[in-house]
């Protein structure tokens, strides 16, 4: 029988309890339509914690068109002489991505990575079940590495714990980091590539907990073999971090029991635990846009429910370690996951999750970034999920590159997220957003609500060193502009350097190769600087304010 998929487990779930969900959840709410003023502090002395460098990582996987197409395309008219796109490295080398994971996903859980290194024309072709697709092997470890030298980022690699073991975890380890003697290493510099990678990071598996994954397994399964991994790892480079693989998310039954059972065994062994998680106007918003803003609300939710998890098992364990957070899977995606977005019929790199984005999605993408950086003192690496053509901000075809609506926020987070991050609590008017329509589980329980939220979300930052600051505004009023009041403490703005913003008539509007700037970034009327400034956002936006200090 065939194995069931992450989004039919979400739908059996989904349908398992409906009728309570509906009964529970709460159909349109009234809006009232306040006009108070919303008022920011921005006290430079409520620091959070530094805004990690990897926060705004992406991800790439042996799925569909990302790496094949996208990445790596021999073919293609911008290929440079090892097969990669040169466009799509300027653009990446551009963006300024500073962690990329590779190779997956769930086609890691059945990826053998000796199949993707030596010699070109050996290596074989292999069925991808995950995605039932054809693996040429043409692009492996050392063409990832390449890759990532030519981009400027750094590599997160993924390990097979589906039908891959402890040994070839630690071999693989050997292959990229140790400089020589050894027959892994040694096997490396045959190939062609005298020095060493230096890996720092390393995910422990995808998605274990999923039925939908190769060789899932029982929590204290994958705990114990995550514990055998990381010590034979570890024994090969001691300065590695491993991320154990946390739940796949909220949606499933045992979410929060897994990490739990998970860090009891190899809390010890481990420096973070991984979090996944997808959006969409569906179900769970009951396709409801209003709500729908209100979504990154969910990714503050599911960071401090898994800190917290990881806090108990320190307390059991009276250790004075704190894990930190991999928030390696996190987009809007939720209409290309069924059918043929999601089966390629044995096909070579077919076209598979290329999501279109709109207006809507890139503001709550802009949301998202908001609460990753609030968490920064928990959250350390973060990717987007993915970088090219597969649920991404970049797309490709034959004559370039398109940029999707949500790569706009998503570069200004690069661009401006800096240095260290500020405790915000912005005081103004909001809705009311009550129990969700997706129960969460087979029990048939609903998605709770958020209670009060605010029309305008804001996160801050402050790099002390280039004396500038910068200001993250969500206007998740769809219908009225807000007017923000900010008041700065210990610190006074002495210039606008940029005031920029994504908002549009049509929420549903967005970009494609036909039509590629339908949807992009706008400039506002520069506030006048100052301890008291007064910012209007308009309705349906999400803005960025950088300043001088």
């Amino acid at each position: 029988m065939k194995a069931v998929s992450r989004r039919q487990f979400i739908e059996k779930a989904t349908k398992a309890g409906m009728a309570t969900a509906a009964a529970a959840s709460v159909g349109r709410f009234g809006i009232a339509q306040s006009t108070t003023t919303t008022r920011v502090i921005i006290d430079t002395g409520r620091q959070i914690a530094p805004v990690s460098h990897q926060l705004f990582g992406s991800f790439l996987e042996q799925l569909g068109r990302a790496i094949y197409e996208g990445v790596y395309d021999p073919a293609s008219k911008f290929a440079d002489e090892h097969g990669f796109r040169t466009d799509v490295i300027r653009e990446v080398r551009e963006l300024g991505v500073p962690i990329v994971r590779w190779p997956g996903g769930n086609f890691v859980s059945g990826y053998h990575w000796l199949d993707g290194v030596g010699p070109k024309d050996k290596r074989p072709t292999v069925l991808d079940r995950a995605w039932d697709s054809l693996e040429t092997n043409q692009f492996g470890t050392d063409e990832f590495i390449e890759w990532t030298r030519l981009v400027g980022t750094e590599p997160l690699m993924g390990l097979n714990f589906g039908t891959g073991t402890a040994e070839d975890a630690a071999a693989l380890v050997e292959y990229c980091n140790l400089a020589g003697g050894t027959k892994w290493s040694q096997l490396r510099r045959a190939h062609g590539y005298t020095e060493p990678y230096g890996v720092k990071f390393w995910c422990l598996g995808n998605e274990m907990d999923g039925p939908w994954q190769i060789g899932h397994m029982p929590a204290r399964d994958y705990g114990l073999k995550a514990t055998d991994a990381a010590r034979q790892m570890r024994a090969v480079d001691p300065a590695i971090k491993l991320i154990a693989c946390g739940s796949s998310g909220p949606f499933m039954p045992t979410y929060i029991e897994w990490d739990r059972t998970v860090l009891e065994e190899c809390y010890d062994v481990v420096d973070a635990i991984s979090l996944h998680h997808y959006w969409g106007n569906d179900e769970e918003t009951n396709h409801d846009s209003q709500i729908y803003m209100a979504m990154n609300l969910a990714m503050d939710r599911q960071i401090g429910e898994i800190a917290a998890v990881c806090d108990v098992v320190r307390a059991q364990k009276r250790s004075d370690k704190q894990l930190w957070l991999s928030f390696d899977e996190w987009n809007v995606w939720y209409r290309a996951r069924s059918g043929d977005f999601t089966d390629g019929h044995g096909k070579p790199h077919p076209h598979l999750l290329e999501e279109p984005y709109n207006l809507e999605d890139a503001l709550l993408v802009g949301g998202l970034a908001n609460s990753l950086i609030r968490h920064s003192d928990r959250v350390k690496v973060a990717c987007l999920a993915q970088l090219v053509n597969v649920i991404a901000p970049i797309a490709t075809n034959a004559e370039g590159i398109l940029r999707h609506t949500i790569y706009f926020p998503y570069a200004w987070a690069l661009k401006y997220a800096r240095g260290r991050a500020l405790s915000v609590e912005p005081e103004g008017p909001g809705f009311e957003v009550a129990a969700l329509g997706r129960p969460i589980d087979n029990f048939g329980l609903p998605s709770p609500g958020f209670g009060e939220v605010a029309w305008v979300d804001v996160a801050a930052t402050i790099d002390t060193a280039s004396k500038a600051a910068a200001l993250f505004l969500f206007n998740r009023n769809l219908d009225k502009a807000q007017d923000v009041e900010v008041t700065w403490r210990h610190a006074t703005p002495t210039g606008v350097t940029g005031f920029v913003t994504m908002t549009g008539p049509d929420l549903k509007a967005g970009n494609t190769f036909a039509d590629p700037k339908r949807v992009t970034p706008q400039t506002l009327e520069n506030p006048q600087s100052g301890s008291r400034m007064l910012l209007q956002l308009p309705a349906r936006s999400y803005s960025v304010l950088s300043l001088a200090l």
